[in-house]
Parts: C-alpha cells; structure tokens; sequence
C-alpha cells in the first residue's frame, strides 16, 4: 500500500478533526467563500474546512488519500444535507480525475503538505485552478513552539529516521520553499502571499486525555509510539507530550483543553 495512505487510514483521524471544526468554520469565513465559489478541498479529512464551505453555498468536491476519511465526510454531508458537498478519493499530486482550471478556489488546510511531492503537489494545484481563482494552504511551520510542530518534532525523537528520499512535510511551512514550488509551477512572485494565523484546538477533556487520543487515533503519533514501546521509552514520550500539552492549555475551565497552533496561511492569486 501507498504508505501515506497506510499512514492517514491508521487509526481514526476524525476524533482528532473534532477539535479543530471551530477554527475550521472561523477560517472558510475569513478566506471569504461564497456560494458562487466551486471550491476544492485537498487533504480534507472528514471535512473540516469542506463542509462549512458548504455551508456557505459553495459546490465543494473534497479529495483525500483515506478512504476512511472519505467515508467519514460523505456521512457527514449527507447527515446535514449538503448536496453541494462530496467527498472522493484522491492524492494531491496526481488529480488525474479533474479537469484543467475547474475551481475558483483550491483549498489544503494541513492536508496537502503531508503528500511525499510537494513540486507535483504545487503543480497539480495551480493546474485545476481556474484564471482569476485563488489557492488557499495552511502549513504547519518547522520549529515553531506552538503545538503541532512540537508534536511532530517530540515524535520524531522517539521514531527510526525517514527513508531516504523523504522530504519533511514541514518544509511547507517555510516561506521559500512555498515559493519556489508554486513559480515552478508557472505562479509569479508577487501572487504568493503569506500571513501568520493561529488554529485553535479544542478538546472536552484534560490535556492528557487529548494525548490519549492522539495516541489512540492519529497516525504520526500511533506509529512514534509503536516505536518507543520497542525501546521502552513510551512512558517518555508520553510524559513529553503530556506536558507540552500541559503548558500549552488555555483553558479556563480545568476540564477541558484550548491550545492555539501557529500556522502559514498562503494565498495565491492565478
């Protein structure tokens, strides 16, 4: 099997999206969709950005690499009725299944970052984006002290080292790299916008309940403890978390977990 799709159909990354709908709905309302937009979600899980997108009137076709996922958001569509709203099976650099210039936005919120070729992944982007259309990403930044790059970079400690010919996922939160896949693929310069936003994680329980979940349902962080548990140190890396989980907590309420993620947010104008 494809291994990202090994990967993303390991465990049950809907009870991960269940803490990011809000900032999922907040985001799709800032980008300004509208209901004469045909929008494309690459990456998109159970439809965390796609169906407030269809919310707002939009025809969205959802693409991911798991078919769970998949799943998942053509339940969710059908259970509020969005008929503007389905979900198919897809990998972000080979839509061989859609056509040139079909959408006026194409969207990637942390989904489209995680393909193992981010040059055919820039390419596919701008190609099925229509003259006048926009392309939205959000990336996780390399190094940043917020929560998701901390996860990964806690993960990676405990984890083997990649195979050879692995290009971090990270990577598209810097800015140069953005940039130069997207004019590799025909985008000009001054089209490629940055801005640093923040996605918040909410969670019905305590911080390391929410590492629990993580542990239990998302892929990256089942396979770095599947790893430390052949060393004996899965107790340490689930203290690690615990307590980068910890001080990160906004949270009023004791019983509940808020944490803001500092991510990339990159507009480009075809």
């Amino acid at each position: 099997m494809n291994p990202n799709k090994a990967l993303w159909e390991k465990g049950d990354f809907t009870r991960i999206a269940e803490s990011m709908r809000e900032s999922g709905e907040e985001l799709v309302k800032k980008i300004e969709i509208t209901k004469e937009h045909k929008v494309l979600d690459l990456g998109c899980g159970d439809g965390t950005t796609a169906l407030p997108a269809a919310r707002l009137g939009a025809e969205v076709l959802g693409v991911d690499i798991a078919k769970n996922l998949v799943e998942a958001g053509n339940r969710r569509a059908r259970a509020e009725g969005l008929s503007n709203c389905r979900f198919m099976e897809g990998d972000a650099g080979n839509l061989n299944e859609l056509n040139d210039r079909s959408f006026d936005f194409v969207l990637s919120i942390f989904g489209a970052m995680f393909a193992p070729k981010p040059f055919d992944v820039a390419k596919e982007m701008v190609r099925v984006t229509r003259p006048g259309g926009r392309i939205v990403m959000g990336n996780w930044i390399p190094n940043d002290p917020t929560l998701v790059a901390q996860i990964l970079k806690i993960s990676s400690a405990f984890s083997p080292p990649p195979p050879e010919g692995f290009i971090n996922p990270m990577t598209w939160g810097i800015e140069n790299n953005v940039i130069e896949r997207f004019t590799k693929a025909g985008v000009q310069r001054e089209n490629i916008n940055f801005v640093r936003d923040t996605y918040t994680f909410r969670f019905k329980g305590l911080p390391s309940e929410f590492v629990s979940t993580f542990r239990k349902y998302y892929g990256p962080t089942m396979n770095a403890f599947e790893a430390a548990e052949k060393n004996g140190k899965d107790n340490d890396l689930a203290r690690e978390l615990e307590n980068l989980f910890d001080s990160q907590n906004q949270s009023q309420n004791k019983a509940a977990t808020r944490i803001p993620a500092t991510f990339l947010r990159v507009t480009i104008a075809l």
